[in-house]
């Protein structure tokens, strides 16, 4: 089978899916029991993406009369071919659902059309597809499209995105959906294996194009283009101090990037961003001046930055000290390669202009200042590569410490990695670093969690651990540090039910080039849990 290019980036035509099930950290949990057992693994049908979806949309499409590639590309350019849970990132905007990111009054009415349930197209792969196959039919009749005229769908397709501002609509026609019906797509599974595939069809569609006009730069960054948000929906920064931006907050749009940006430059929302940055990474909107204060997060912060990176603003609001990045697509779902490097880039500029430190203290999640209701940009987005190429662009020297989060996707892969053996379980209390973390049952079992970073060279290093601190945690909780050869070079025993929600040394060991560890033992008096949450080596 040929391997087809999409309209955004060659890099994106290998897309990769994985099972897409609710991901949603919640901002508090019970204390963990000890009688707690680990998650199950997330099942391969229901809210999760199939293994093969092609039969799932030639289904639909028949049944409703709908081309099938028309389907295809509609669903490609709302979530790329992956199974989403959205939650609501700007208010007045209802998250999105499934592979079609059906949405409130569309959800329900295509689900009535489908003879489904709400709850299943929001669940249910197979519903979700029959409902926004219904719904596309639903319109074709009222407008009276030839449904043999594939261009002639455009006026559909425009209806199912929701989008009112007019050169949105026709870029997301244009430059999206269309886009991909003439380029092709294919997205595989993560043992490579076809999830999907959309073969090129050459059609125009029978849509008013974008307007013809030069399309000025943003006046912060160049690489942009400058579609201004109405003065309602931003703000002039504090004065002081306390108005100089000290922090980039990541987010997701919850959404496609031209329903996004269109969304923020609409007075009637009241909220916007300093940038959008769409799926592929191939464009950026401006929308808010950086001197000017975006209306992003709905969190008053407390940011105070000390000698221990910590942050307190005397209750500033947020956005008087931030700079707000929002992406095309979703908190439960991934990102291609060229998003991030343009991210990166953009995230470099930023921080440069406002001397602004290029480290996970500053450059934070949405979900990180706002953890009551927002979780984006969600457990996917690769956090320590993203720091790693902002230091890159920007030609600063990385930091000489190595952190190993307990949620792998935070990692650097050539320095850090994290390993469970036996039973764990996932947590999100507040108070831990980085995206969650794990807690075990205290046991005689040799089942720990194993912290690994390499050493290019032989280095006498200082061990740091981070855990979420409870009434029920492990008064003795022993960290043991072993070298690349295996040899064990000593034990710190920590209380876990105190000094959480920071950084707590250990000791300092005479590593070994190579692959050294710390594991965090179970082995301790029953009764209690032990957290594993983040290491740092320095």
């Amino acid at each position: 089978m040929s391997t087809f290019r999409n309209p955004f980036a060659a890099a994106a035509a290998a897309l990769v899916l994985s099972a897409c099930g609710p991901q949603a950290q919640q901002p508090t949990e019970p204390a963990p029991s000890e009688t707690e057992t680990p998650s199950q693994p997330t099942d391969t049908t229901g809210s999760a993406t199939p293994r093969e979806l092609d039969p799932l949309f030639a289904q639909a499409a028949q049944e409703f009369n709908v081309p099938a590639e028309l389907l295809k590309a509609v669903s490609y350019t709302e979530t790329r071919w992956q199974m989403v849970r959205g939650t609501e990132e700007f208010p007045g905007q209802q998250p999105a659902f499934g592979l079609m990111a059906l949405r409130g009054a569309d959800l329900e009415q295509g689900a009535a059309l489908a003879g489904v349930s709400a709850d299943a197209v929001r669940t249910d792969a197979s519903a979700n597809i029959r409902a926004g196959a219904a719904l596309l039919s639903q319109f074709a009749t009222e407008a009276k499209v030839e449904r043999g005229d594939l261009g002639a769908w455009a006026s559909v397709v425009a209806r199912l995105s929701g989008i009112s501002n007019a050169d949105a609509q026709a870029e997301h026609v244009h430059k999206g959906v269309y886009a991909v019906i003439n380029e092709g797509a294919v997205a595989l599974n993560t043992d490579g294996s076809v999830a999907a595939t959309l073969e090129p069809v050459q059609v125009e569609a029978k849509f008013a194009r974008p307007q013809v006009r030069a399309m000025a730069a943003g006046p912060n960054y160049p690489a942009s283009i400058w579609r201004p948000s109405p003065s309602s929906n931003y703000g002039a920064r504090a004065s002081g101090s306390t108005g100089d931006p000290s922090m980039i907050i990541i987010h997701t749009c919850e959404g496609a990037y031209s329903s996004c940006w269109s969304w923020l430059t609409n007075s009637a929302s009241g909220v916007s961003a300093h940038y959008v940055v769409n799926e592929s990474g191939s464009e950026v909107s401006q929308l808010v001046n950086e001197a000017n204060r975006a209306f992003h997060i709905g969190a008053t912060y407390d940011c105070t930055l000390n000698s221990s990176k910590e942050c307190w603003l005397n209750g500033t609001q947020s956005n008087h000290f931030t700079i707000g990045i929002e992406h095309g697509g979703f908190a439960s779902g991934t990102f291609t390669s060229g998003l991030i490097e343009t991210s990166a880039k953009l995230s470099c500029d930023i921080a440069r202009d406002n001397a602004i430190l290029m480290d996970s203290y500053h450059i934070v999640a949405h979900g990180k200042l706002q953890p009551a209701t927002r979780t984006d940009p969600g457990p996917n987005w690769p956090w320590a590569s993203y720091l790693s190429k902002i230091n890159g662009y920007c030609g600063t020297a990385p930091s000489a410490d190595i952190i190993i989060d307990s949620n792998t996707a935070n990692n650097d892969a050539s320095k850090a990695r994290f390993e469970l053996t036996g039973a764990w379980t996932a947590g999100s209390s507040a108070g831990y670093y980085g995206s969650g973390y794990y807690f075990a049952n205290t046991e005689a079992v040799s089942a720990p969690a194993t912290f690994w970073f390499y050493l290019p060279t032989a280095q006498t290093r200082t061990v740091d651990a981070w855990w979420v601190e409870g009434t029920n945690r492990a008064s003795a909780a022993a960290f043991i540090s072993f070298n690349a050869a295996g040899t064990n070079l000593g034990t710190a025993t920590v209380n876990q039910q105190a000094n959480g929600g920071k950084w707590v040394q250990l000791g300092s060991y005479s590593f070994t080039a190579g692959w050294n560890k710390v594991q965090l033992s179970r082995w301790t008096t029953a009764g209690s849990v032990v957290i594993a949450d983040a290491v740092r080596v320095r």
